[in-house]
């Protein structure tokens, strides 16, 4: 019984988490819309809801990351052999790309080290007015 419970869960998870309305993953699960309402409003079924999500999100950029290197060579060649506005189209979307890049990289890189800096103030403990 737990386990068909468990399978059932499962199934809602990922039909919410693959953006299915209310109404649809209740239809797609055998559930009533009430019972996943009822679901929703529990804060651990949010937290396993909000855990695949970024699961899912995190997975589809790995296989974006994966697929970058070959759209790049893709648009430096049709920078070299494509008719002037594939070029031009071409040209934009590496700029476009590059710099979206870096402002990402950038902004990891800084949340990183805000980050450490927390940890570093959480190991040597409270400071402040009130510490």
């Amino acid at each position: 019984m737990a386990e068909q419970r468990k399978k059932n869960e499962d199934a809602l998870l990922l039909a919410l988490a693959c953006g299915a309305t209310v109404e649809a993953a209740a239809r797609q699960c055998g559930l009533t819309d009430r019972t996943i309402y009822r679901r929703l409003s529990e804060p651990a079924f949010k937290d396993r809801l909000q855990a695949l999500r970024t699961d899912m999100v995190a997975r589809a950029a790995g296989m974006l990351t994966a697929a970058a290197g070959e759209a790049v060579r893709t648009l430096l060649q049709l920078q070299k052999d494509a008719p002037a506005t594939v070029r031009l189209g071409a040209a934009k979307a590496v700029l476009e790309v590059g710099m979206k890049l870096r402002e990402v990289v950038d902004l990891e890189a800084r949340m990183a080290a805000l980050e450490a800096r927390l940890a570093e103030q959480d190991k040597s403990g409270p400071r402040g007015l009130y510490a």
